[in-house]
Parts: structure tokens; C-alpha cells; sequence
């Protein structure tokens, strides 16, 4: 067991996995609502002693998201049940969004002399204080994980000059880490494409709180939901749930749902962005209007009512790794309509069983699945159970699981080199 430099398990835990604990450094960007239940739990691991350290607390604290453009501040704690620290942010424009927006110095000194076994780290390389952390990893010779959620090279933006250098440049970067986590199965079969061997990625998969969301969902008033919104307890509902973004494609969802003919259906769209007045507008000149409801920003609490209240979610993005509201949807029984430039939630989501796939920009695709889905009541009911069950398999339970077998793999990677260059 070697030259890791264990840590003594203490207590009443010390009998579950022998005497060997780790001790994991998890770096994020900024505390974020799908997360911070997941470090609880991690936290609460017998043989993990974690120490999560902030870029930012972007987020926790009230601010504008520059992607919502509305002020926001998640309405669920993000900062209890686990230790954590704010490595200070010295960038003179901060923000989670570009290269020059997070510069924490901090973390060289805190990698160095922390002693820790293993680093993981959430912060994308299109960050300076990735670079920083990398290379204090190098330094002190700790491993270094670094969480993926890409299954493509295409940029979201199609900008033709990241087309060309993302190939030679991004297989380079994955080649510096340790491990590479991933967060589904097309993530993992992206980032062997790159050329990362076998044995340095690690599937963990992306989930959020399924204690929390099924709790909440058996709670909603299903009725005195759709009654805030104006709808009929028993016309069939479409949600899109996210950020009125281009690359979202919401206008696809309304477009489609004008040509699905379900006369007694109803759109809502929960969510705030640069697109909303065009939805709006769009809407008015369909002449339905009245059957589309616009939500603006719905808090973290809020949405389980929201996901209940509704038949089917669409998802409906050009451009979307990983997104857990997929997760959110099936834990509250909403079976999901899902994009194929989706690839990252294919683990879950599949045609008959638990949604429906349609091909990305396809209106009429799309149009055929929400008429197939809302006009069959036996249907629906069967995709929601489906959706419910999918979701026992993909929880927090198996991404802890992953993540220490990861911690332990990188660390005993670690131990033989230092034997071998003894």
C-alpha cells in the first residue's frame, strides 16, 4: 500500500475500508446548485477527508448571470455540510466566463504544502487558475483529476478558428492530467478518441440529489401549480426549462408545439435570457399565446413543482455537454424529449423507454414527438414510471463510488512512481 502517504481512518469508520484515506483537494469554479448536495455526501465518505476550494462565490452571493441577465441568487444553501475555502480571485474583471476572470494565486501555495493525495479540479482550461493549479500539481508531484463534461470538439460559438485549433491543442491538455473524469459514456468515448489511454479515464457520472428531488416532487400540489399558471388540470403541458440562449433553441420547442396541433396543450417556459421577447413575439403571431406561459427565473426550490406540474420536458440544444435539469426531469416522473446534440444524456434518456431523441433543428421531428407523447395518456404514464426507475442507477451513490476508486487509482499511480524512482 505503499508510498501514498495514507491518512488513519478514525473513529467508528476506521473498520469499514481498513486504515487507508485520502486526502482529495476539489477545486470549482464557484459553488453551484446541482453540486454542493453531491459534496455533502462526498464529504461524508469514511475513507475521503475533502477540502473544496472556491474560485469565486459567484453564485452563493447575489449577483447577475450574465446568461439568465437577471440577478440571481440560488435560494438553497450551497455552502453547508462540507469544509470549503474562497482561494482569493485577484483578476481585475472577475468572472466564471473567460480566460482572464479567474486568477487565484492562492492555489499554488495551497497545493504545495497541503499534502493532499489527489487534486480534482472543476476548472475548465480556458481558465488562468487552471494553468496555476496544473502546475503546482507538476510541483509537488500530487495527482491531478480534471473533470470533463465535452463528448465534442465543436465549439459552442462555430467559431472557425477554435474549429481548427481545438484538435491539435485540447488532446495535448487531456495528455498533462492524471485522470480524466467523465460524466457519462459519451464523454468517456470522446476523450479516448483524444488518445487518453483506458486507464486514465474515469466515468463518474454526472447526477444530482436524487433524495432531495424525488422528496420533493411526492409534495407538489400538481394542481395548485398549473392553477398559478392558468392551466387546465388536465391539458397536456410541454416545459422547456433553462436559459433562453441561441444555443438552447427554445424558439425550436415553441415552433414545434404550434405545428403539433394539440389543441388543448400548453407551453411553459421556465426561465429567463436574451431570447424571451422573441419567444414572446413569435408566440403572438402564431396566435397562441394564450396557451404559452412565460415563467421568467424559477429558484432552485421552485423547480420540482415545476418539473411535476408538467407531462414532458424538451431539451432542446445545439449545444448542452452534460445538463443535469435532464436528471431533474426524470427524478419528478417528466419524461424528456431530448435533442441528439444531447450526446452527454443518451446514458438516460431512450426512444420508447424513458423520451423521445429527435434529430437537433428538426421542427418536424420534434413537432411528431410531442404529438405522439401528449395524445397518448397510457404512453405517458409509462415513459414517467420508466423515467423514475432509470434514475435509481444514476445517483450520487455511484458517482462517490467512481470518484474514490478514481482518488485511489491516481494516488497508487503516484506511489509506484515514487518507488520506481527511489
Amino acid at each position: 500500500m505503499s508510498g501514498i502517504v495514507p491518512r488513519t481512518a478514525r473513529g467508528k469508520w476506521a473498520h469499514v475500508m481498513g486504515n487507508l484515506m485520502y486526502k482529495l483537494l476539489l477545486i470549482g469554479t464557484h459553488p453551484i446548485q446541482y453540486a454542493a448536495p453531491v459534496y455533502r455526501r462526498l464529504a461524508q465518505h469514511p475513507n475521503l477527508d475533502v477540502l473544496v476550494a472556491y474560485c469565486s462565490l459567484q453564485g452563493a452571493e447575489r449577483g447577475v448571470d450574465p446568461e439568465f441577465g437577471v440577478e440571481v441568487k440560488w435560494d438553497l444553501p450551497l455552502l453547508e455540510g462540507y469544509r470549503w475555502i474562497e482561494v482569493p480571485n485577484r483578476s481585475p474583471l472577475p468572472g466564471v466566463g473567460r480566460f482572464w476572470g479567474l486568477i487565484n494565486p492562492g492555489f499554488w501555495s495551497l497545493i504545495r504544502n497541503g499534502g493532499f493525495d489527489a487534486i480534482l479540479t472543476h476548472t475548465g482550461y480556458l481558465h488562468l487558475s487552471f494553468w496555476i493549479i496544473l502546475l503546482a500539481s507538476k510541483m509537488s508531484g500530487t495527482p491531478l483529476l480534471f473533470a470533463s463534461d465535452a463528448a465534442t470538439l465543436r465549439p459552442r460559438d462555430h467559431r472557425i478558428w477554435k474549429q481548427l485549433i481545438k484538435p491539435i491543442v485540447v488532446p495535448r491538455i487531456y495528455g498533462l492530467v492524471d485522470v480524466v473524469t467523465v460524466g457519462c459514456a459519451a464523454g468517456h468515448d470522446f476523450i479516448k478518441s483524444l488518445g487518453v489511454p483506458e486507464e486514465r479515464i474515469a466515468l463518474t457520472p454526472n447526477v444530482v440529489d436524487n433524495d432531495w428531488w424525488t422528496d420533493q416532487a411526492a409534495r407538489v400540489d400538481r394542481a395548485a401549480v398549473r392553477a398559478q399558471w392558468a392551466v387546465p388540470g388536465s391539458s397536456p403541458t410541454v416545459l422547456f426549462c433553462g436559459k433562453l440562449q441561441p444555443w438552447k433553441r427554445p424558439l425550436d420547442v415553441l415552433r414545434a408545439f404550434s405545428q403539433a396541433a394539440v389543441p388543448s396543450a400548453h407551453l411553459v417556459f421556465a426561465g429567463e435570457g436574451p431570447l424571451r421577447e422573441a419567444i414572446e413575439r413569435e408566440a403572438r403571431s402564431l396566435r397562441i399565446m394564450d396557451r404559452v406561459h412565460m415563467l421568467g427565473f424559477v429558484n432552485q426550490s421552485e423547480l420540482p413543482g415545476v418539473y411535476s406540474a408538467a407531462d414532458v420536458f424538451v431539451l432542446s440544444s445545439e449545444y448542452d455537454p452534460c445538463p443535469d435539469v435532464v436528471c431533474e426531469a426524470m427524478l419528478c416522473g417528466c419524461p424528456v424529449i431530448l435533442s441528439n446534440a444531447v450526446p452527454g444524456r443518451l446514458d438516460l434518456v431512450k426512444t420508447g423507454e424513458t423520451g423521445i431523441i429527435y434529430p437537433c433543428g428538426d421542427i418536424a421531428a420534434l413537432a411528431l414527438a410531442l404529438r405522439t407523447i401528449l395524445n397518448d395518456k397510457r404512453v405517458l404514464k409509462g415513459l414517467s414510471r420508466a423515467a423514475r426507475r432509470r434514475m435509481e442507477s444514476w445517483s450520487p451513490r455511484e458517482y462517490i463510488s467512481a470518484i474514490f476508486q478514481a482518488v485511489g487509482h491516481a494516488a497508487s499511480k503516484r506511489s509506484r512512481r515514487m518507488v520506481e524512482t527511489a
